[in-house]
């Protein structure tokens, strides 16, 4: 009898660790899930994703939040109107954090933000002390867009002074910050290279009809440029295909555009990818700066410059390169932020 209580008691001991280890398992399981199960969430201007720059560039910086374990969603808008609607559909399909991609999403993000204190976003070219309600639930990722559009600016003056040529020019989309900062620069050094060169400049006032952009910058080859800088998103692809069409140079934007051909010299770029994943693991981690901006500039590679075209004499590579090095030591200084 006693042995058969022993082993009763046993049975009831074990019966006991094991249903303890599963809940334990379970609990485990639950936990694991509960950290997996952080979500982002992106909402593109009406350029998309098929811009093949600043669009796309977030999503990259989505994509790489992904692999670590992130959950990811993407709403594209298609039109202004659609701001508001995607950042709340975001909110509330319970994303730890939502993203706004541009400078042109600044009202919409504000309201949304303002309205929704306890949640979590970012927003790509806008500084949030700038928004009318400054949500201190709202991290701005800013970029030093005049270092980039110095570095090519430079690499466009010295091209035009090896040619004997009298122009270069740029073609932004909207005459907005983020797009004047890089003008700003790039006829900057493009005089600092040749001081008597003129720099031509027009905005499209679109960021997704490529004929626009087109049309400016075959006007603007027509009065001599020999380089096209291009800062309109997708609209811009236009003014790359312009160049490539009357045999000059053109310079991407944003991300490295130099895949287009060999017309392409270089491109400014802009690592939208970095600034969205490094916001987006601060969410996850809750150590996201509401309220204030985040740089991203030469010094901490947050801009830079492309990969070269194979026509692209080493002279100037070097030259740039040189530059380059400059400016991430702070040692170039007085490069504009506006247009003139």
């Amino acid at each position: 009898m006693r042995k058969r209580w022993l082993t009763l008691a046993a049975l009831a001991v074990a019966t006991v660790l094991l249903a303890s280890l599963f809940a334990a398992m379970r609990g485990s399981s639950a936990s694991a899930a509960h950290k997996a199960a952080f979500s982002a969430c992106l909402v593109t201007d009406i350029g998309g994703l098929n811009d093949k720059s600043f669009n796309h560039l977030a999503f990259v910086g989505l994509q790489t939040a992904e692999k670590s374990g992130v959950k990811g969603r993407v709403i594209q808008s298609k039109s202004p109107a659609d701001y508001i609607p995607n950042l709340q559909a975001c909110v509330r399909a319970g994303a730890g954090i939502t993203i706004g991609v541009g400078f042109l999403m600044t009202d919409a993000m504000d309201a949304v933000a303002s309205s929704f204190p306890s949640n979590k976003f970012a927003i790509v070219d806008v500084d949030v002390t700038s928004m009318k309600h400054k949500p201190k639930n709202v991290e701005g990722l800013l970029f030093k867009e005049q270092e980039a559009g110095y570095l090519v600016g430079y690499a466009a003056g010295l091209w035009a002074k090896s040619k004997g040529a009298t122009a270069v020019g740029s073609v932004g989309g909207l005459k907005i910050p983020p797009v004047d900062r890089y003008i700003a620069g790039y006829q900057f050094a493009a005089k600092k290279a040749d001081p008597g060169l003129k720099t031509l400049n027009d905005y499209s006032q679109d960021f997704v009809v490529q004929a626009k952009c087109k049309e400016k910058a075959l006007n603007q080859i027509a009065q001599g440029s020999v380089v096209e800088f291009q800062v309109a998103g997708q609209c811009g692809l236009g003014v790359l295909d312009a160049a490539r069409s009357k045999k000059v140079f053109g310079i991407g934007v944003d991300a490295d555009q130099g895949y287009l051909g060999s017309h392409v010299l270089t491109s400014a770029l802009k690592k939208v990818d970095v600034s969205v994943n490094a916001a987006i693991s601060s969410a996850k981690a809750g150590k996201l700066k509401g309220g204030k901006d985040v740089i991203f500039d030469a010094k901490v590679n947050g801009v830079g410059y492309g990969k070269w075209s194979p026509k692209a004499p080493a002279a100037i590579k070097a030259a740039v390169a040189a530059q380059f090095r400059l400016l991430k030591a702070g040692k170039i200084k007085g490069i504009p932020a506006v247009v003139k």
